[in-house]
């Protein structure tokens, strides 16, 4: 057998190369990075005792089906609190990017199903439990 035929062998063996996946779409790159917005701004207030300036950010629950989230967006971002503390300035480097994608990028994209701002003032609960029984 020559040297190089074993190689190629097992190249033929190993069977065709990955396919690469799908590039990410508008829609499930500003819902995955609205997700981890949301989840850092959680962390950040479960460390607010070391960070007293994050009670008095605007507070950041989002939807991006909600109109009122881009003003949401800008809100937070242009917040003068925390200023040069670093977790609060990496939060707004996203929350900036996900307005930019929202606002420029994906703008085709979007579909609002609300304008209700007040509903991001608090968090939706999450439900684990099925409805009760209509009876």
């Amino acid at each position: 057998m020559t040297p190089w035929l074993l190689p190629l062998l097992l190249l033929l063996l190993a069977g065709p190369p990955a396919v690469r996946p799908a590039p990410p779409t508008c829609y499930s790159r500003m819902l995955g990075l609205s997700r981890e917005i949301s989840r850092d701004f959680q962390r950040l207030q479960a460390t607010e005792p070391s960070e007293p300036c994050v009670t008095y950010l605007p507070r950041l629950y989002l939807d991006i089906h909600n109109y009122c989230v881009l003003a949401k967006l800008r809100d937070f971002v242009g917040s003068p609190h925390c200023w040069h503390v670093a977790p609060v300035d990496a939060l707004k480097d996203k929350v900036r990017k996900l307005y930019t994608i929202m606002n420029s990028f994906c703008r085709r994209d979007l579909v609002f199903l609300s304008d209700d701002c007040s509903a991001l003032e608090y968090p939706v609960p999450a439900t684990t439990a099925p409805p009760a029984p209509q009876g």
